[in-house]
Order: C-alpha cells, then structure tokens, then sequence
C-alpha cells in the first residue's frame, strides 16, 4: 500500500492554511503559507496514524486525490512500521512471534514496531520480510 494521503488545504480566515485529511479525520493542522502547511500536515498525518497502530485500530487505506487536493505521503519510515503493524496484524502475528523470527528479543520488536521510536530502514525492512512483504520506495515530484 502506498502511504500517500490526500489533503485538502483550506484557506483560514486569519491567514495561512487548514489542512485537514478526508481519510484520517483526526490529523488537522495548520500553517502560514502553503509550503508550511504542507510540511506541518506530514507530521499531523504520522502522529495521527501512529495513533492508530497504538490503539490497535486499522490504520485507513488513502483514498484517491480529488481535484484540489494535495497529496502528502508518510515519512519513509513511518510507512514502513505502519506497513508491518498492519502485516502482523492481518496475519495475527504476535511480536514474540516476530521476535523468534527475527531472532531478536520481544523489546526489540517493541521498539522496532513503534512508530514513535527511531528505527534504521533496513531492520523494518527485515521485518517486514519476516511477515511476507517487501519494501519499495517511489520518488515523485515535490
């Protein structure tokens, strides 16, 4: 799945931006301009999803992007722990059944299954092949 969200930006009445995300309805934001907004609604769109993960919801499949819409993307990382919490989760795959996978202790996969908590790419990236799914990473234009 591609962690790539569509956001509607919505000029304030004071100025700048609300972004808000149709299918993340909990990640709103603000900003001055445009381009902040932008970047303050990637952060509200991760935390919110993050959310998601640590209250044991589904995290939401993106919609398409309707005419006016941005298109804001989770960070790399973030994408990618959300990708395996929703792999274990589908699969029902405990995080001591990961971490005999792996060969790594359950407070490892803790850790490495928390969106909160920095993680190098290539371990989630481990993971995420311990549970049957790969890792692939698209450049588009900003």
């Amino acid at each position: 799945m591609l962690y790539a969200y569509p956001c509607q930006l919505t000029p304030d009445e004071a100025g700048g931006f609300v972004a808000a995300f149709p299918d993340v309805p909990e990640a709103i934001t603000g900003g001055s301009d445009r381009a902040e907004t932008l970047a303050l609604a990637e952060d509200a769109l991760a935390a919110a999803l993050a959310g998601y993960a640590h209250a044991k919801r589904d995290i939401p499949a993106p919609s398409e992007a309707s005419g006016g819409q941005a298109l804001v993307a989770v960070p790399p990382v973030a994408a990618a722990k959300l990708a395996l919490y929703t792999a274990m989760k589908a699969q029902r795959i405990t995080k001591v059944e990961l971490a005999a996978k792996l060969g790594v202790s359950e407070a490892a996969v803790r850790k490495l299954t928390n969106p909160d908590h920095r993680s190098h790419v290539s371990q989630v990236q481990r993971a995420l092949k311990a549970v049957g799914c790969s890792l692939a990473v698209e450049i588009t234009a900003a």
